[in-house]
This record gives C-alpha cells, sequence and structure tokens, in this order.
C-alpha cells in the first residue's frame, strides 16, 4: 500500500512538472496603437462636500490582436485629486504596467470624495494613459457643492432648538431625524435644497411652524442623498417630513420626491401651492384630520395613493394634477385620492367629519377608478368635484357636477416619471374647460401663465 502511494506521489509530480515545462508564457509587448475607451468624459453627478459619490466606471479596450503592457496610468492631480481610482482591483492614483490581454478591457472605477470646504466648485481632472503610441487621457467631472450636515447621534438628538432660517448658499445634508422643536418657526427660503439619507426624514412639532418659500425655477427641493438622477424615480430613499398636532404649514414652490410619505400632516394647518410631489412608497400626501388649502399641486407615482385623509379634516384643492401611473408593485392601489373618516392611531380608531371640495382639477390613474372614499356611517362625509377631470370607474361611490369630464384620457405630455411633464396636449379633453370663477382664485398657473381666459383644468394651463 505504501509502495502504491509513493508511485502515484510520484507519477503527481512527474504530470505537474511537465505541465510547467510545457506551458506557454504570456508576453506583454508595449501598445503599438491608442487605446479605446468607453468615453473621453466622465460626468459624475453633483456631490457635497465630504460627501463620497456613487461608483462610475470607464472602460479601456485593447484592439490590438496581441496582449499589451500599459506603463503608466495616472490621476493627472495626483494625491491632491477629490478623485479616487480603482484599476485592475488596486485602488490609488498612479500605477505602473497595467496588463491588457489582446482583445480584451479593463474597467476603471471612479469615485469622488470632496474634502471640507473643498476649493473647487467645479471638480475636474485627468486619468492619463502613457503608452509609446501616444498618451492620452479621460476627463473627470463633477460639481461639488458646499453642504451643512445634521446629525442624529446618541450624544445628538438633532433638534433645533430656535428659529431657524435655512438659504440656499448650502444644501442640507440630514442622517437620522432632524427636529424642529415645540413652538419654533424653520424658514426655507428658495434655491434650497435638502438631501436626506436613507431612514432619515424631518419632524414638525407641536405648535412649530415651517415656511417654504421657493419660487419658479428656484424651487425648494426635498429628496434622498444619492446623488444620481436616477433615484429621483425610486421610493424609499428617505421617509419623508412629519408634522405634529397644531403645527402650521406654508409651502409654495417646493419638490418632494424619493420618500416613503412625502409629507404627512396630523392636525396641521396647511397652505400648499405650485408644488410637486412624485415617486412615493406609500402616500405622496397623508393628512389627518387637517385642514389645507391646495393650489396648483402636482402629483404622480405614489404606491397607495397620491394624497390620502384620514379621520376627515377640511380640504379645498384647487386647479391641481393628480395623476398615478404607480407601476413599481402591482398589489398598491396607486390611487389618485383616497378619504375616509377613519384613522387606527395602533391602539385606537379615531373618526372625524370630513369637508372636501375639489374644483378645476385632474384626478386620473391608468387604473379603473382614481378615486375612492369611505365614509363611516354616522359621521359627516361632504364632498365635492366641480368641473374636474377624473377617472371613475364601475364602483365609484361618489358623484360629479354637470361640468366635469369623466374618464376621458388628459393627454398628458409625458406621465413617465423619468421625464414628467403633466402640462395637457392641445387637444385635451380638460384644455380651456376649467371654470371662471374657480380660476380667479388661483389665476396664475404653476408655470405662471394667466389662466383668466379659457381655464385649463388641472396645474398647467
Amino acid at each position: 500500500m505504501n509502495k502504491f502511494k509513493l508511485i502515484l506521489a510520484f507519477s503527481f509530480w512527474i504530470l505537474l512538472t511537465a505541465i510547467s515545462c510545457n506551458r506557454d508564457d504570456i508576453n506583454f509587448e508595449s501598445p503599438t496603437q491608442l487605446l479605446r475607451f468607453s468615453q473621453d468624459t466622465l460626468f459624475l453627478d453633483t456631490v457635497y462636500n465630504q460627501v463620497r459619490s456613487e461608483t462610475y466606471a470607464v472602460k479601456i479596450y485593447n484592439n490590438e490582436d496581441k496582449d499589451v503592457m500599459i506603463p503608466k496610468i495616472s490621476l493627472e492631480k495626483g494625491a491632491g485629486s477629490l478623485y479616487r481610482i480603482n484599476v485592475d482591483g488596486k485602488a490609488g492614483t498612479d500605477f505602473s504596467n497595467i496588463p491588457l490581454r489582446k482583445k480584451d478591457s479593463l474597467y476603471i472605477f471612479v469615485e469622488i470624495a470632496p474634502i471640507a470646504n473643498a476649493p473647487e466648485a467645479i471638480a475636474e481632472d485627468r486619468i492619463n494613459f502613457q503608452t509609446p503610441a501616444g498618451n492620452q487621457h479621460v476627463t473627470l467631472f463633477s460639481v461639488v457643492q458646499d453642504a451643512e450636515f445634521y446629525i442624529e447621534s446618541k450624544t445628538n438628538p438633532n433638534i433645533l432648538n430656535s428659529n431657524t432660517l435655512w438659504t440656499g448658499n448650502k444644501a442640507k445634508i440630514i442622517f437620522g431625524d432632524l427636529t424642529l422643536a415645540e413652538g419654533k418657526t424653520l424658514n426655507i427660503e428658495k434655491g434650497t435644497k435638502i438631501y436626506f439619507h436613507k431612514n432619515s426624514g424631518l419632524k414638525i412639532s407641536k405648535n412649530a411652524k415651517l415656511n417654504i418659500n421657493g419660487d419658479l425655477g428656484e424651487e425648494v427641493i426635498f429628496r434622498g442623498d444619492r446623488n444620481d438622477t436616477r433615484y429621483d424615480t425610486i421610493p424609499k430613499n428617505w421617509q419623508g417630513i412629519s408634522m405634529d398636532p397644531n403645527s402650521t404649514l406654508t409651502m409654495n414652490y417646493t419638490k418632494v420626491f424619493g420618500g416613503t410619505v412625502g409629507l404627512e400632516m396630523n392636525q396641521t394647518t396647511a397652505t400648499i401651492d405650485n408644488s410637486i410631489f412624485h415617486t412615493h412608497q406609500e402616500f405622496g400626501i397623508m393628512a389627518i384630520n387637517s385642514v389645507v388649502t391646495a393650489k396648483n399641486l402636482v402629483m404622480n407615482n405614489c404606491g397607495n395613493a397620491d394624497f390620502a385623509i384620514f379621520k376627515g379634516g377640511t380640504y379645498n384643492i384647487t386647479h391641481s394634477t393628480l395623476a398615478n401611473y404607480w407601476s413599481l408593485n402591482s398589489a398598491l392601489q396607486g390611487l389618485g385620492l383616497y378619504a375616509t373618516n377613519e384613522y387606527d392611531n395602533g391602539t385606537s380608531v379615531e373618526q372625524g367629519a370630513l369637508n372636501l371640495n375639489v374644483k378645476n382639477s385632474i384626478i386620473y390613474t391608468d387604473n379603473d377608478n382614481a378615486v375612492l372614499f369611505k365614509p363611516t356611517a354616522g359621521q359627516t362625509f361632504n364632498y365635492s368635484f366641480q368641473t374636474s377631470l377624473l377617472k371613475y370607474g364601475s364602483t365609484a361611490n361618489y358623484t360629479l357636477d354637470a361640468g366635469s369630464v369623466k374618464n376621458q384620457d388628459p393627454k398628458f405630455q409625458n406621465y413617465f416619471t423619468q421625464k414628467m411633464n403633466l402640462r395637457l396636449k392641445a387637444d385635451s379633453p380638460a384644455k380651456g374647460k376649467g371654470n371662471m370663477a374657480a380660476a380667479a382664485t388661483a389665476p396664475l398657473d404653476i408655470v405662471k401663465i394667466s389662466r383668466l381666459v379659457n381655464p385649463s383644468m388641472g396645474a398647467y394651463q
């Protein structure tokens, strides 16, 4: 037996030696042709000081019919660059003798990680490639924005304990929950951008006030902190804005997207004008027994409903567009509007009277019915739809006035959230069909076009 094992071991080493001796060694030669790249300029999205970007990639191709050795790949600004690259699995700023097989390719992964108070508003650098065939480069480009951070931790509850003003000079980046203390006021000026890390949100305490004062082209933006714009059309990047009882909201020219519940109000008094909500996992707006006046409100792509009303309240919605073409999870209803007298607070079911008025608006989805009402027996449930366009299904339990339009496609320019444009095409059945008296209460549409002559339904004239 021992003799057999000895023979087997000897045979194995003889075979291994034979294979090693016959192996073809790979000879990497100097390139005689220029390298080819997947792109000559790599644009990274806007980043914020002290926040690392997404990882991007550029691909290098060896078009030659031989294996080549690239003598040098390096960042032009070296160790002082705001960029970091990874070549063939190794991170750094300067690489020598990089092999590339014939007809093969190699990825270079790129990130930007600006330091605090980075000196550049525009961060530009080059990945340089040195070969005997010639020197080449790929340009790296990104915008770096100064930012102010609000970070919740065990030692920092992240509370604004005094009246606060936010301007557009610095982006606000929030980790965890940021809370406005009871009775205080947060004023947010036009052009301010507020970014939330995963599972983060803004909480407005009892008797506090949130005043958001954007303008056309200088909207205040609430979104997740993932820099790539594709995340704008993906929900649950952050939690949302929540408002406690007796809080007050004024919102003008604001964009809120990519959250779980964009705006949750509990016994809040709110005025919402010229604002856009889209792509929220549950609701764009969830209102519990609140008083809300909304004009030129635009909503789309919310899992349960664009606008959801619980425990009644008083709501006046004028010249608004509540579209919902939700397609991310078919189990969710994707309603335009939901209303009920009930609210389950986790321990009991609360009830409240409802008064709802919708004027010169569009509520439309690609489902059978855009509106769902669930009144409670014995509770006040008053509503009216005046001169509005609605998707009206066979199970609808509500009525429309004589001036309203039922089940006609509003013919939006583009309802897909990637390039959302809920303006009306020229042949839309909502075009020029609004009520003059209702239009007089909102004389300009969301892009400041007059609607005092032949007003159209919805937020866009």
